[in-house]
Parts: structure tokens; sequence; C-alpha cells
């Protein structure tokens, strides 16, 4: 055989080859839409998680004033967790939560320790929600109980807003943006959470949820 048709056959034989690694390769799906899924299959799906573990930068307000910081917090569907804010590099914030009783150093008011537990909790696991209605709106489903209202997109199952609600006509607004994906799940990187007169945005880094 010539070496010009030894060429030739060789690179014909290269690319039959790599025609057939391609098909055998294994092929990326898109994501199935929450439209697709349904809502009771999402949120089933969802209440297997136990545990999330998260860092993140957070920027507290009250009025005009604002402190930026970045923040650990490991937090379990029951609402235990700890929590750590740091400022220019220092422990700024130290709070625990376990069965109801919460310690924190500094001292914080009722105001900023419902933000920080109930608040925190209730954003993160949004769809332990129990005893619900659902109303539909314009690219929207409305789930609603006499304690929360959360507001989800149709297309992409996400929380754009939860309203917490509180004895004496007080309301928690949660705010959500920028979807992002960990381990297969989609969930918002940034929420605001209102109370009274504080806000605290949350922009996480890294995220894990835990079964």
């Amino acid at each position: 055989m010539g070496s010009g048709m030894s060429k030739s056959f060789s690179k014909l034989f290269c690319i039959s080859l790599l025609l057939f690694l391609a098909s055998c390769a294994p092929r990326a799906t898109a994501p199935v839409l929450f439209e697709e899924k349904g809502l009771v299959e999402v949120i089933a799906g969802l209440s297997g998680i136990s545990r999330i573990d998260t860092t993140f930068s957070v920027i507290f307000e009250k009025a005009d004033t604002e402190i930026r910081g970045d923040g650990a917090l490991n937090i379990f569907s029951n609402g235990d967790l700890e929590l750590k804010v740091y400022s220019l590099g220092f422990l700024a914030l130290e709070l625990s939560s376990r069965n109801g009783s919460v310690k924190s150093a500094p001292g914080l008011d009722s105001v900023k320790k419902t933000i920080l537990t109930q608040g925190l909790r209730d954003s993160l696991f949004w769809w332990d929600i129990k005893d619900f209605t659902v109303r539909e709106e314009e690219g929207f489903y409305l789930l609603r109980n006499s304690e929360r209202e959360i507001m989800l997109d149709k297309k992409s199952g996400l929380p754009v807003k939860q309203q917490i609600y509180f004895p004496g006509g007080k309301v928690l607004a949660v705010h959500y943006e920028n979807p992002a994906r960990e381990e297969g799940i989609l969930y918002q990187s940034k929420m605001k959470i209102e109370f009274s007169k504080y806000a605290v945005t949350l922009i996480v880094k890294d995220i894990r949820f835990i079964l």
C-alpha cells in the first residue's frame, strides 16, 4: 500500500473512531422545566433536604446605615442553626439556635433575631409550607396558608417573593434574585429579607444541600 493511500486510510480511521466515540458519549440533557414536572413533584423532591450549608456576602441595612460583611451558615430544616458573620476580617456576630433557644454575641433585639432565625429558615427552606392553597396568575403560582404566601415562577419553580405573617399584622418579606444551580438543584443565589425597620441581603458564594 502506497504512503499516500496509507495516510488517507489512517485519517479516515481516526475520523470514524472519533464519530463512534462521540455517539457513545453521554449527552447533556436540558433541565426539566418546573411546569413539566409539576408543583407537587418538585416540592416532594426538595422536601428530602434536611440541612443547608452556605457561605455568603451580607449587607445589613437600617435607615441610612449599611454594614457589609461575609458569613457562614449551617441551618437545618427544623430551624436549628449556626451563623457567623465577619466584618473587615473580624468576627462581628455569632448566633446559634437550638430547639427555639437563641444565643448571640453581641446580643440582638427581637426583630434582628427573627430575621436571622425564622427569616433565614423560611427563606431557604421555602418549600416546607404546609396545608397551602394554590392560585395561578400570569406566569406564577401563589402558594398560601395562614402563615405564609410564596410566589413561584411557573417555568423555573423558583420563588421570586415570599411573605411571612406574624400576629399583630407584622409581615416579613423576602425578595429573591439570580438563579443558580448546585448539585442539580436550582436555587436563588440572592435574597433580601425585610422586617420592620431592618433589611438583610444575602448573596450566596457557595452552597451545599444535604439530605
